[in-house]
């Protein structure tokens, strides 16, 4: 769980909690203080998240009100769902039906889950000191008084689920932990998110309600400026990290301060915009904001030329996978985008590459089908592999390439592909992140026992079979162009696939550089070196670490980078085509 304070880092290290300072006490922490805000207001709106708790603050809060002797009339917007019946036939067009992992995009909105007219029918009760109404939807009562949103960041909603402590929208009980994000990814944060989008300009008070006993929050109006000068200057989002069926060694044992009693780590997610945050840090206090605030208020700024195009979407992640004395990944291929938008309600699909940030033992990636695939027999033996639960051969259909550090495999939508053992790969890709059609996974089990889920008849509706032997060799493995040079670095451009949406650069450099965004944002990473010092034609500073992630947005303008290595440093950049 995020810590409510700032930890001390070893200077030089990857940072867990990367945070944008802003004055100090901005940023307030504990019922105690939430609580005197609330003086002198007679009407109170607590909207938010699904995830929250909203019990634990009516509890707490009503606590220290009578305490104050205050009455309070308190409301609660679970009251006016809709019959739970209903709800659950009118979200079961987007969820998929059978299917375990995948469902479409809803066109619902908020307002649906309610009985409307009853929540726009109550009002405040005169006879209380304060009436409050609290939960999802609150602000749908269209009452006047201190509007307050409690937000809870996506990986703390995952963990929540697992454990059984709350439940989807408008539902009483929790379902299987891997049907609630189902549920959650296609219906409950698309309709949570449109309707935070429209409030978010006008609350007063924002909560992060990740810690349930000591929620931390700040004015509604330092949010949005806190908000608007990152826009305009460099950050890093919270990466957060995960285990998995093939996870690995190399995130334990080189990023500190991550739970040490885990089997593994197989991801970091280093930005993966839809479900991570943002850290915003006042007097050491630490406040987190989900990351499409950010896109919701001041996404031009950040996406400069790319913002008619995508709106609020950032159309680019970075993630880690690690196999470092782990195992493969699957075979798997990604949809294309016609498949994309006419299954799953996507506006763009998953397109990657896998830049190779370290590597042992002469590992190796899957990539491509063998010149002389028949997908007739790929097909077959894939099926019977699932059937029978024998193994599959992927030496007979599919290519592997050995690997080294700072090369760049591209993966096209529609390609077959996998990284093998003992790899750490920076994944870099279009934003879209579950849309994996996994055709092989060596017959191994997930974290919880159970068999991972195939989908080998979807990816043989996406699979391009012409991706095979010389076309993979002179397409897929990118080959470094010398761009420009200069005293002291050079910029080199790492093709990608014609179909990919973004292009890749790498910077070698002992000194200074400058960097134009020309009206692009830029994802960044370091990937050789110790540390380097950024600095923003506002006057910003920041400093990062190796294997770190951070955006320039469109609007920062020029950059200057300093090498504080006294070595090489290089430095990978992703921007849109």
């Amino acid at each position: 769980m995020l810590p409510a304070s700032k930890p001390s880092l070893t200077e030089g290290k990857y940072d867990i909690y990367p945070s944008y300072k802003i004055n100090n006490n901005q940023i307030f922490a504990g019922f105690e203080t939430l609580a005197e805000k609330f003086t002198n207001q007679r009407t109170i709106i607590i909207d938010g998240y699904n995830g929250a708790f909203f019990d634990l603050f009516q509890l707490r809060l009503d606590e220290l009100l009578r305490r104050n002797c205050r009455s309070v009339n308190w409301i609660k917007t679970s009251r006016f769902f809709k019959p739970e019946a209903e709800i659950r036939a009118m979200t079961a067009p987007f969820l998929g039906g059978d299917d375990p992992l995948f469902g479409k995009i809803t066109s619902l909105n908020l307002s649906d889950f309610f009985i409307a007219e009853k929540l726009k029918s109550i009002r405040p009760d005169n006879n209380s000191d304060i009436s409050i109404i609290i939960g999802p939807g609150a602000s749908m009562a269209q009452w006047e008084g201190l509007l307050i949103y409690i937000d809870i960041p996506k990986n703390e909603i995952q963990y929540r689920s697992r454990a059984g402590s709350i439940s989807n929208l408008g539902l009483t009980a929790p379902s299987n932990p891997k049907e609630m994000y189902k549920c959650s990814f296609f219906v409950d944060w698309v309709v949570l998110n449109r309707h935070k989008q429209q409030i978010l300009p006008s609350v007063d008070l924002f909560v992060d309600g990740q810690r349930p006993e000591i929620p931390v929050w700040m004015e509604g109006v330092t949010l949005r400026e806190s908000l608007f000068q990152m826009s305009r200057n460099v950050f890093r989002t919270r990466p957060w990290f995960e285990p998995g069926a093939w996870g690995g060694t190399w995130i334990k044992e080189n990023i500190a301060g991550l739970n040490a009693n885990v089997q593994n780590y197989a991801w970091s997610f280093e930005l993966i915009t839809p479900e991570n945050g943002l850290l915003i840090e006042s007097s050491s206090l630490l406040f987190e904001v989900t990351f499409d605030c950010l896109m919701y208020l001041q996404a031009e700024a950040v996406l400069g030329d790319n913002h008619q195009r995508f709106g609020t979407d950032f159309p680019i992640r970075f993630d880690f996978l690690d196999t470092f004395d782990g195992g493969n990944l699957s075979l798997q291929c990604h949809p294309r985008p016609e498949y994309m938008k006419e299954n799953f309600g996507e506006n763009f699909t998953q397109e990657e590459t896998y830049y190779i940030l370290d590597t042992k033992d002469k590992s190796i990636v899957y990539l491509g089908f063998s010149d002389n695939i028949v997908p007739e027999n790929f097909r077959k033996d894939l099926e019977e592999s699932l059937l029978h639960n024998k193994e599959f051969d992927p030496d007979k259909h599919v290519l592997k390439h050995t690997v080294k550090k700072h090369d760049l495999l591209l993966v096209p939508y529609g390609t077959i592909h996998g990284s093998g053992k003992n790899n750490l790969v920076l994944e870099i890709s279009t934003t879209p992140y579950i849309f994996t059609f996994k055709m092989y996974d060596w017959l191994r089990p997930d974290l919880d026992g159970k068999p991972r889920n195939l989908n080998i008849g979807r990816g043989m509706e996406n699979l391009f079979f012409n991706r095979k032997g010389d076309y993979v060799t002179k397409n897929l493995i990118s080959k470094p162009e010398l761009l420009i040079t200069g005293p002291g670095w050079q910029l080199y451009r790492l093709p990608t696939h014609e179909t990919h949406l973004y292009e890749v650069h790498r910077y070698h450099f002992f000194g200074t550089i400058e960097i134009e965004t020309n009206n692009k944002f830029l994802v960044m990473s370091l990937v050789e070196g110790k540390t380097i010092d950024i600095e923003t034609s506002s006057g910003f500073r920041k400093s990062f670490s190796y294997a770190e992630t951070f955006v320039i947005p469109a609007a920062a303008g020029k950059v200057i980078i300093n090498n504080n290595s006294g070595t090489e440093a290089i430095l990978i950049k992703a921007f849109m085509k």
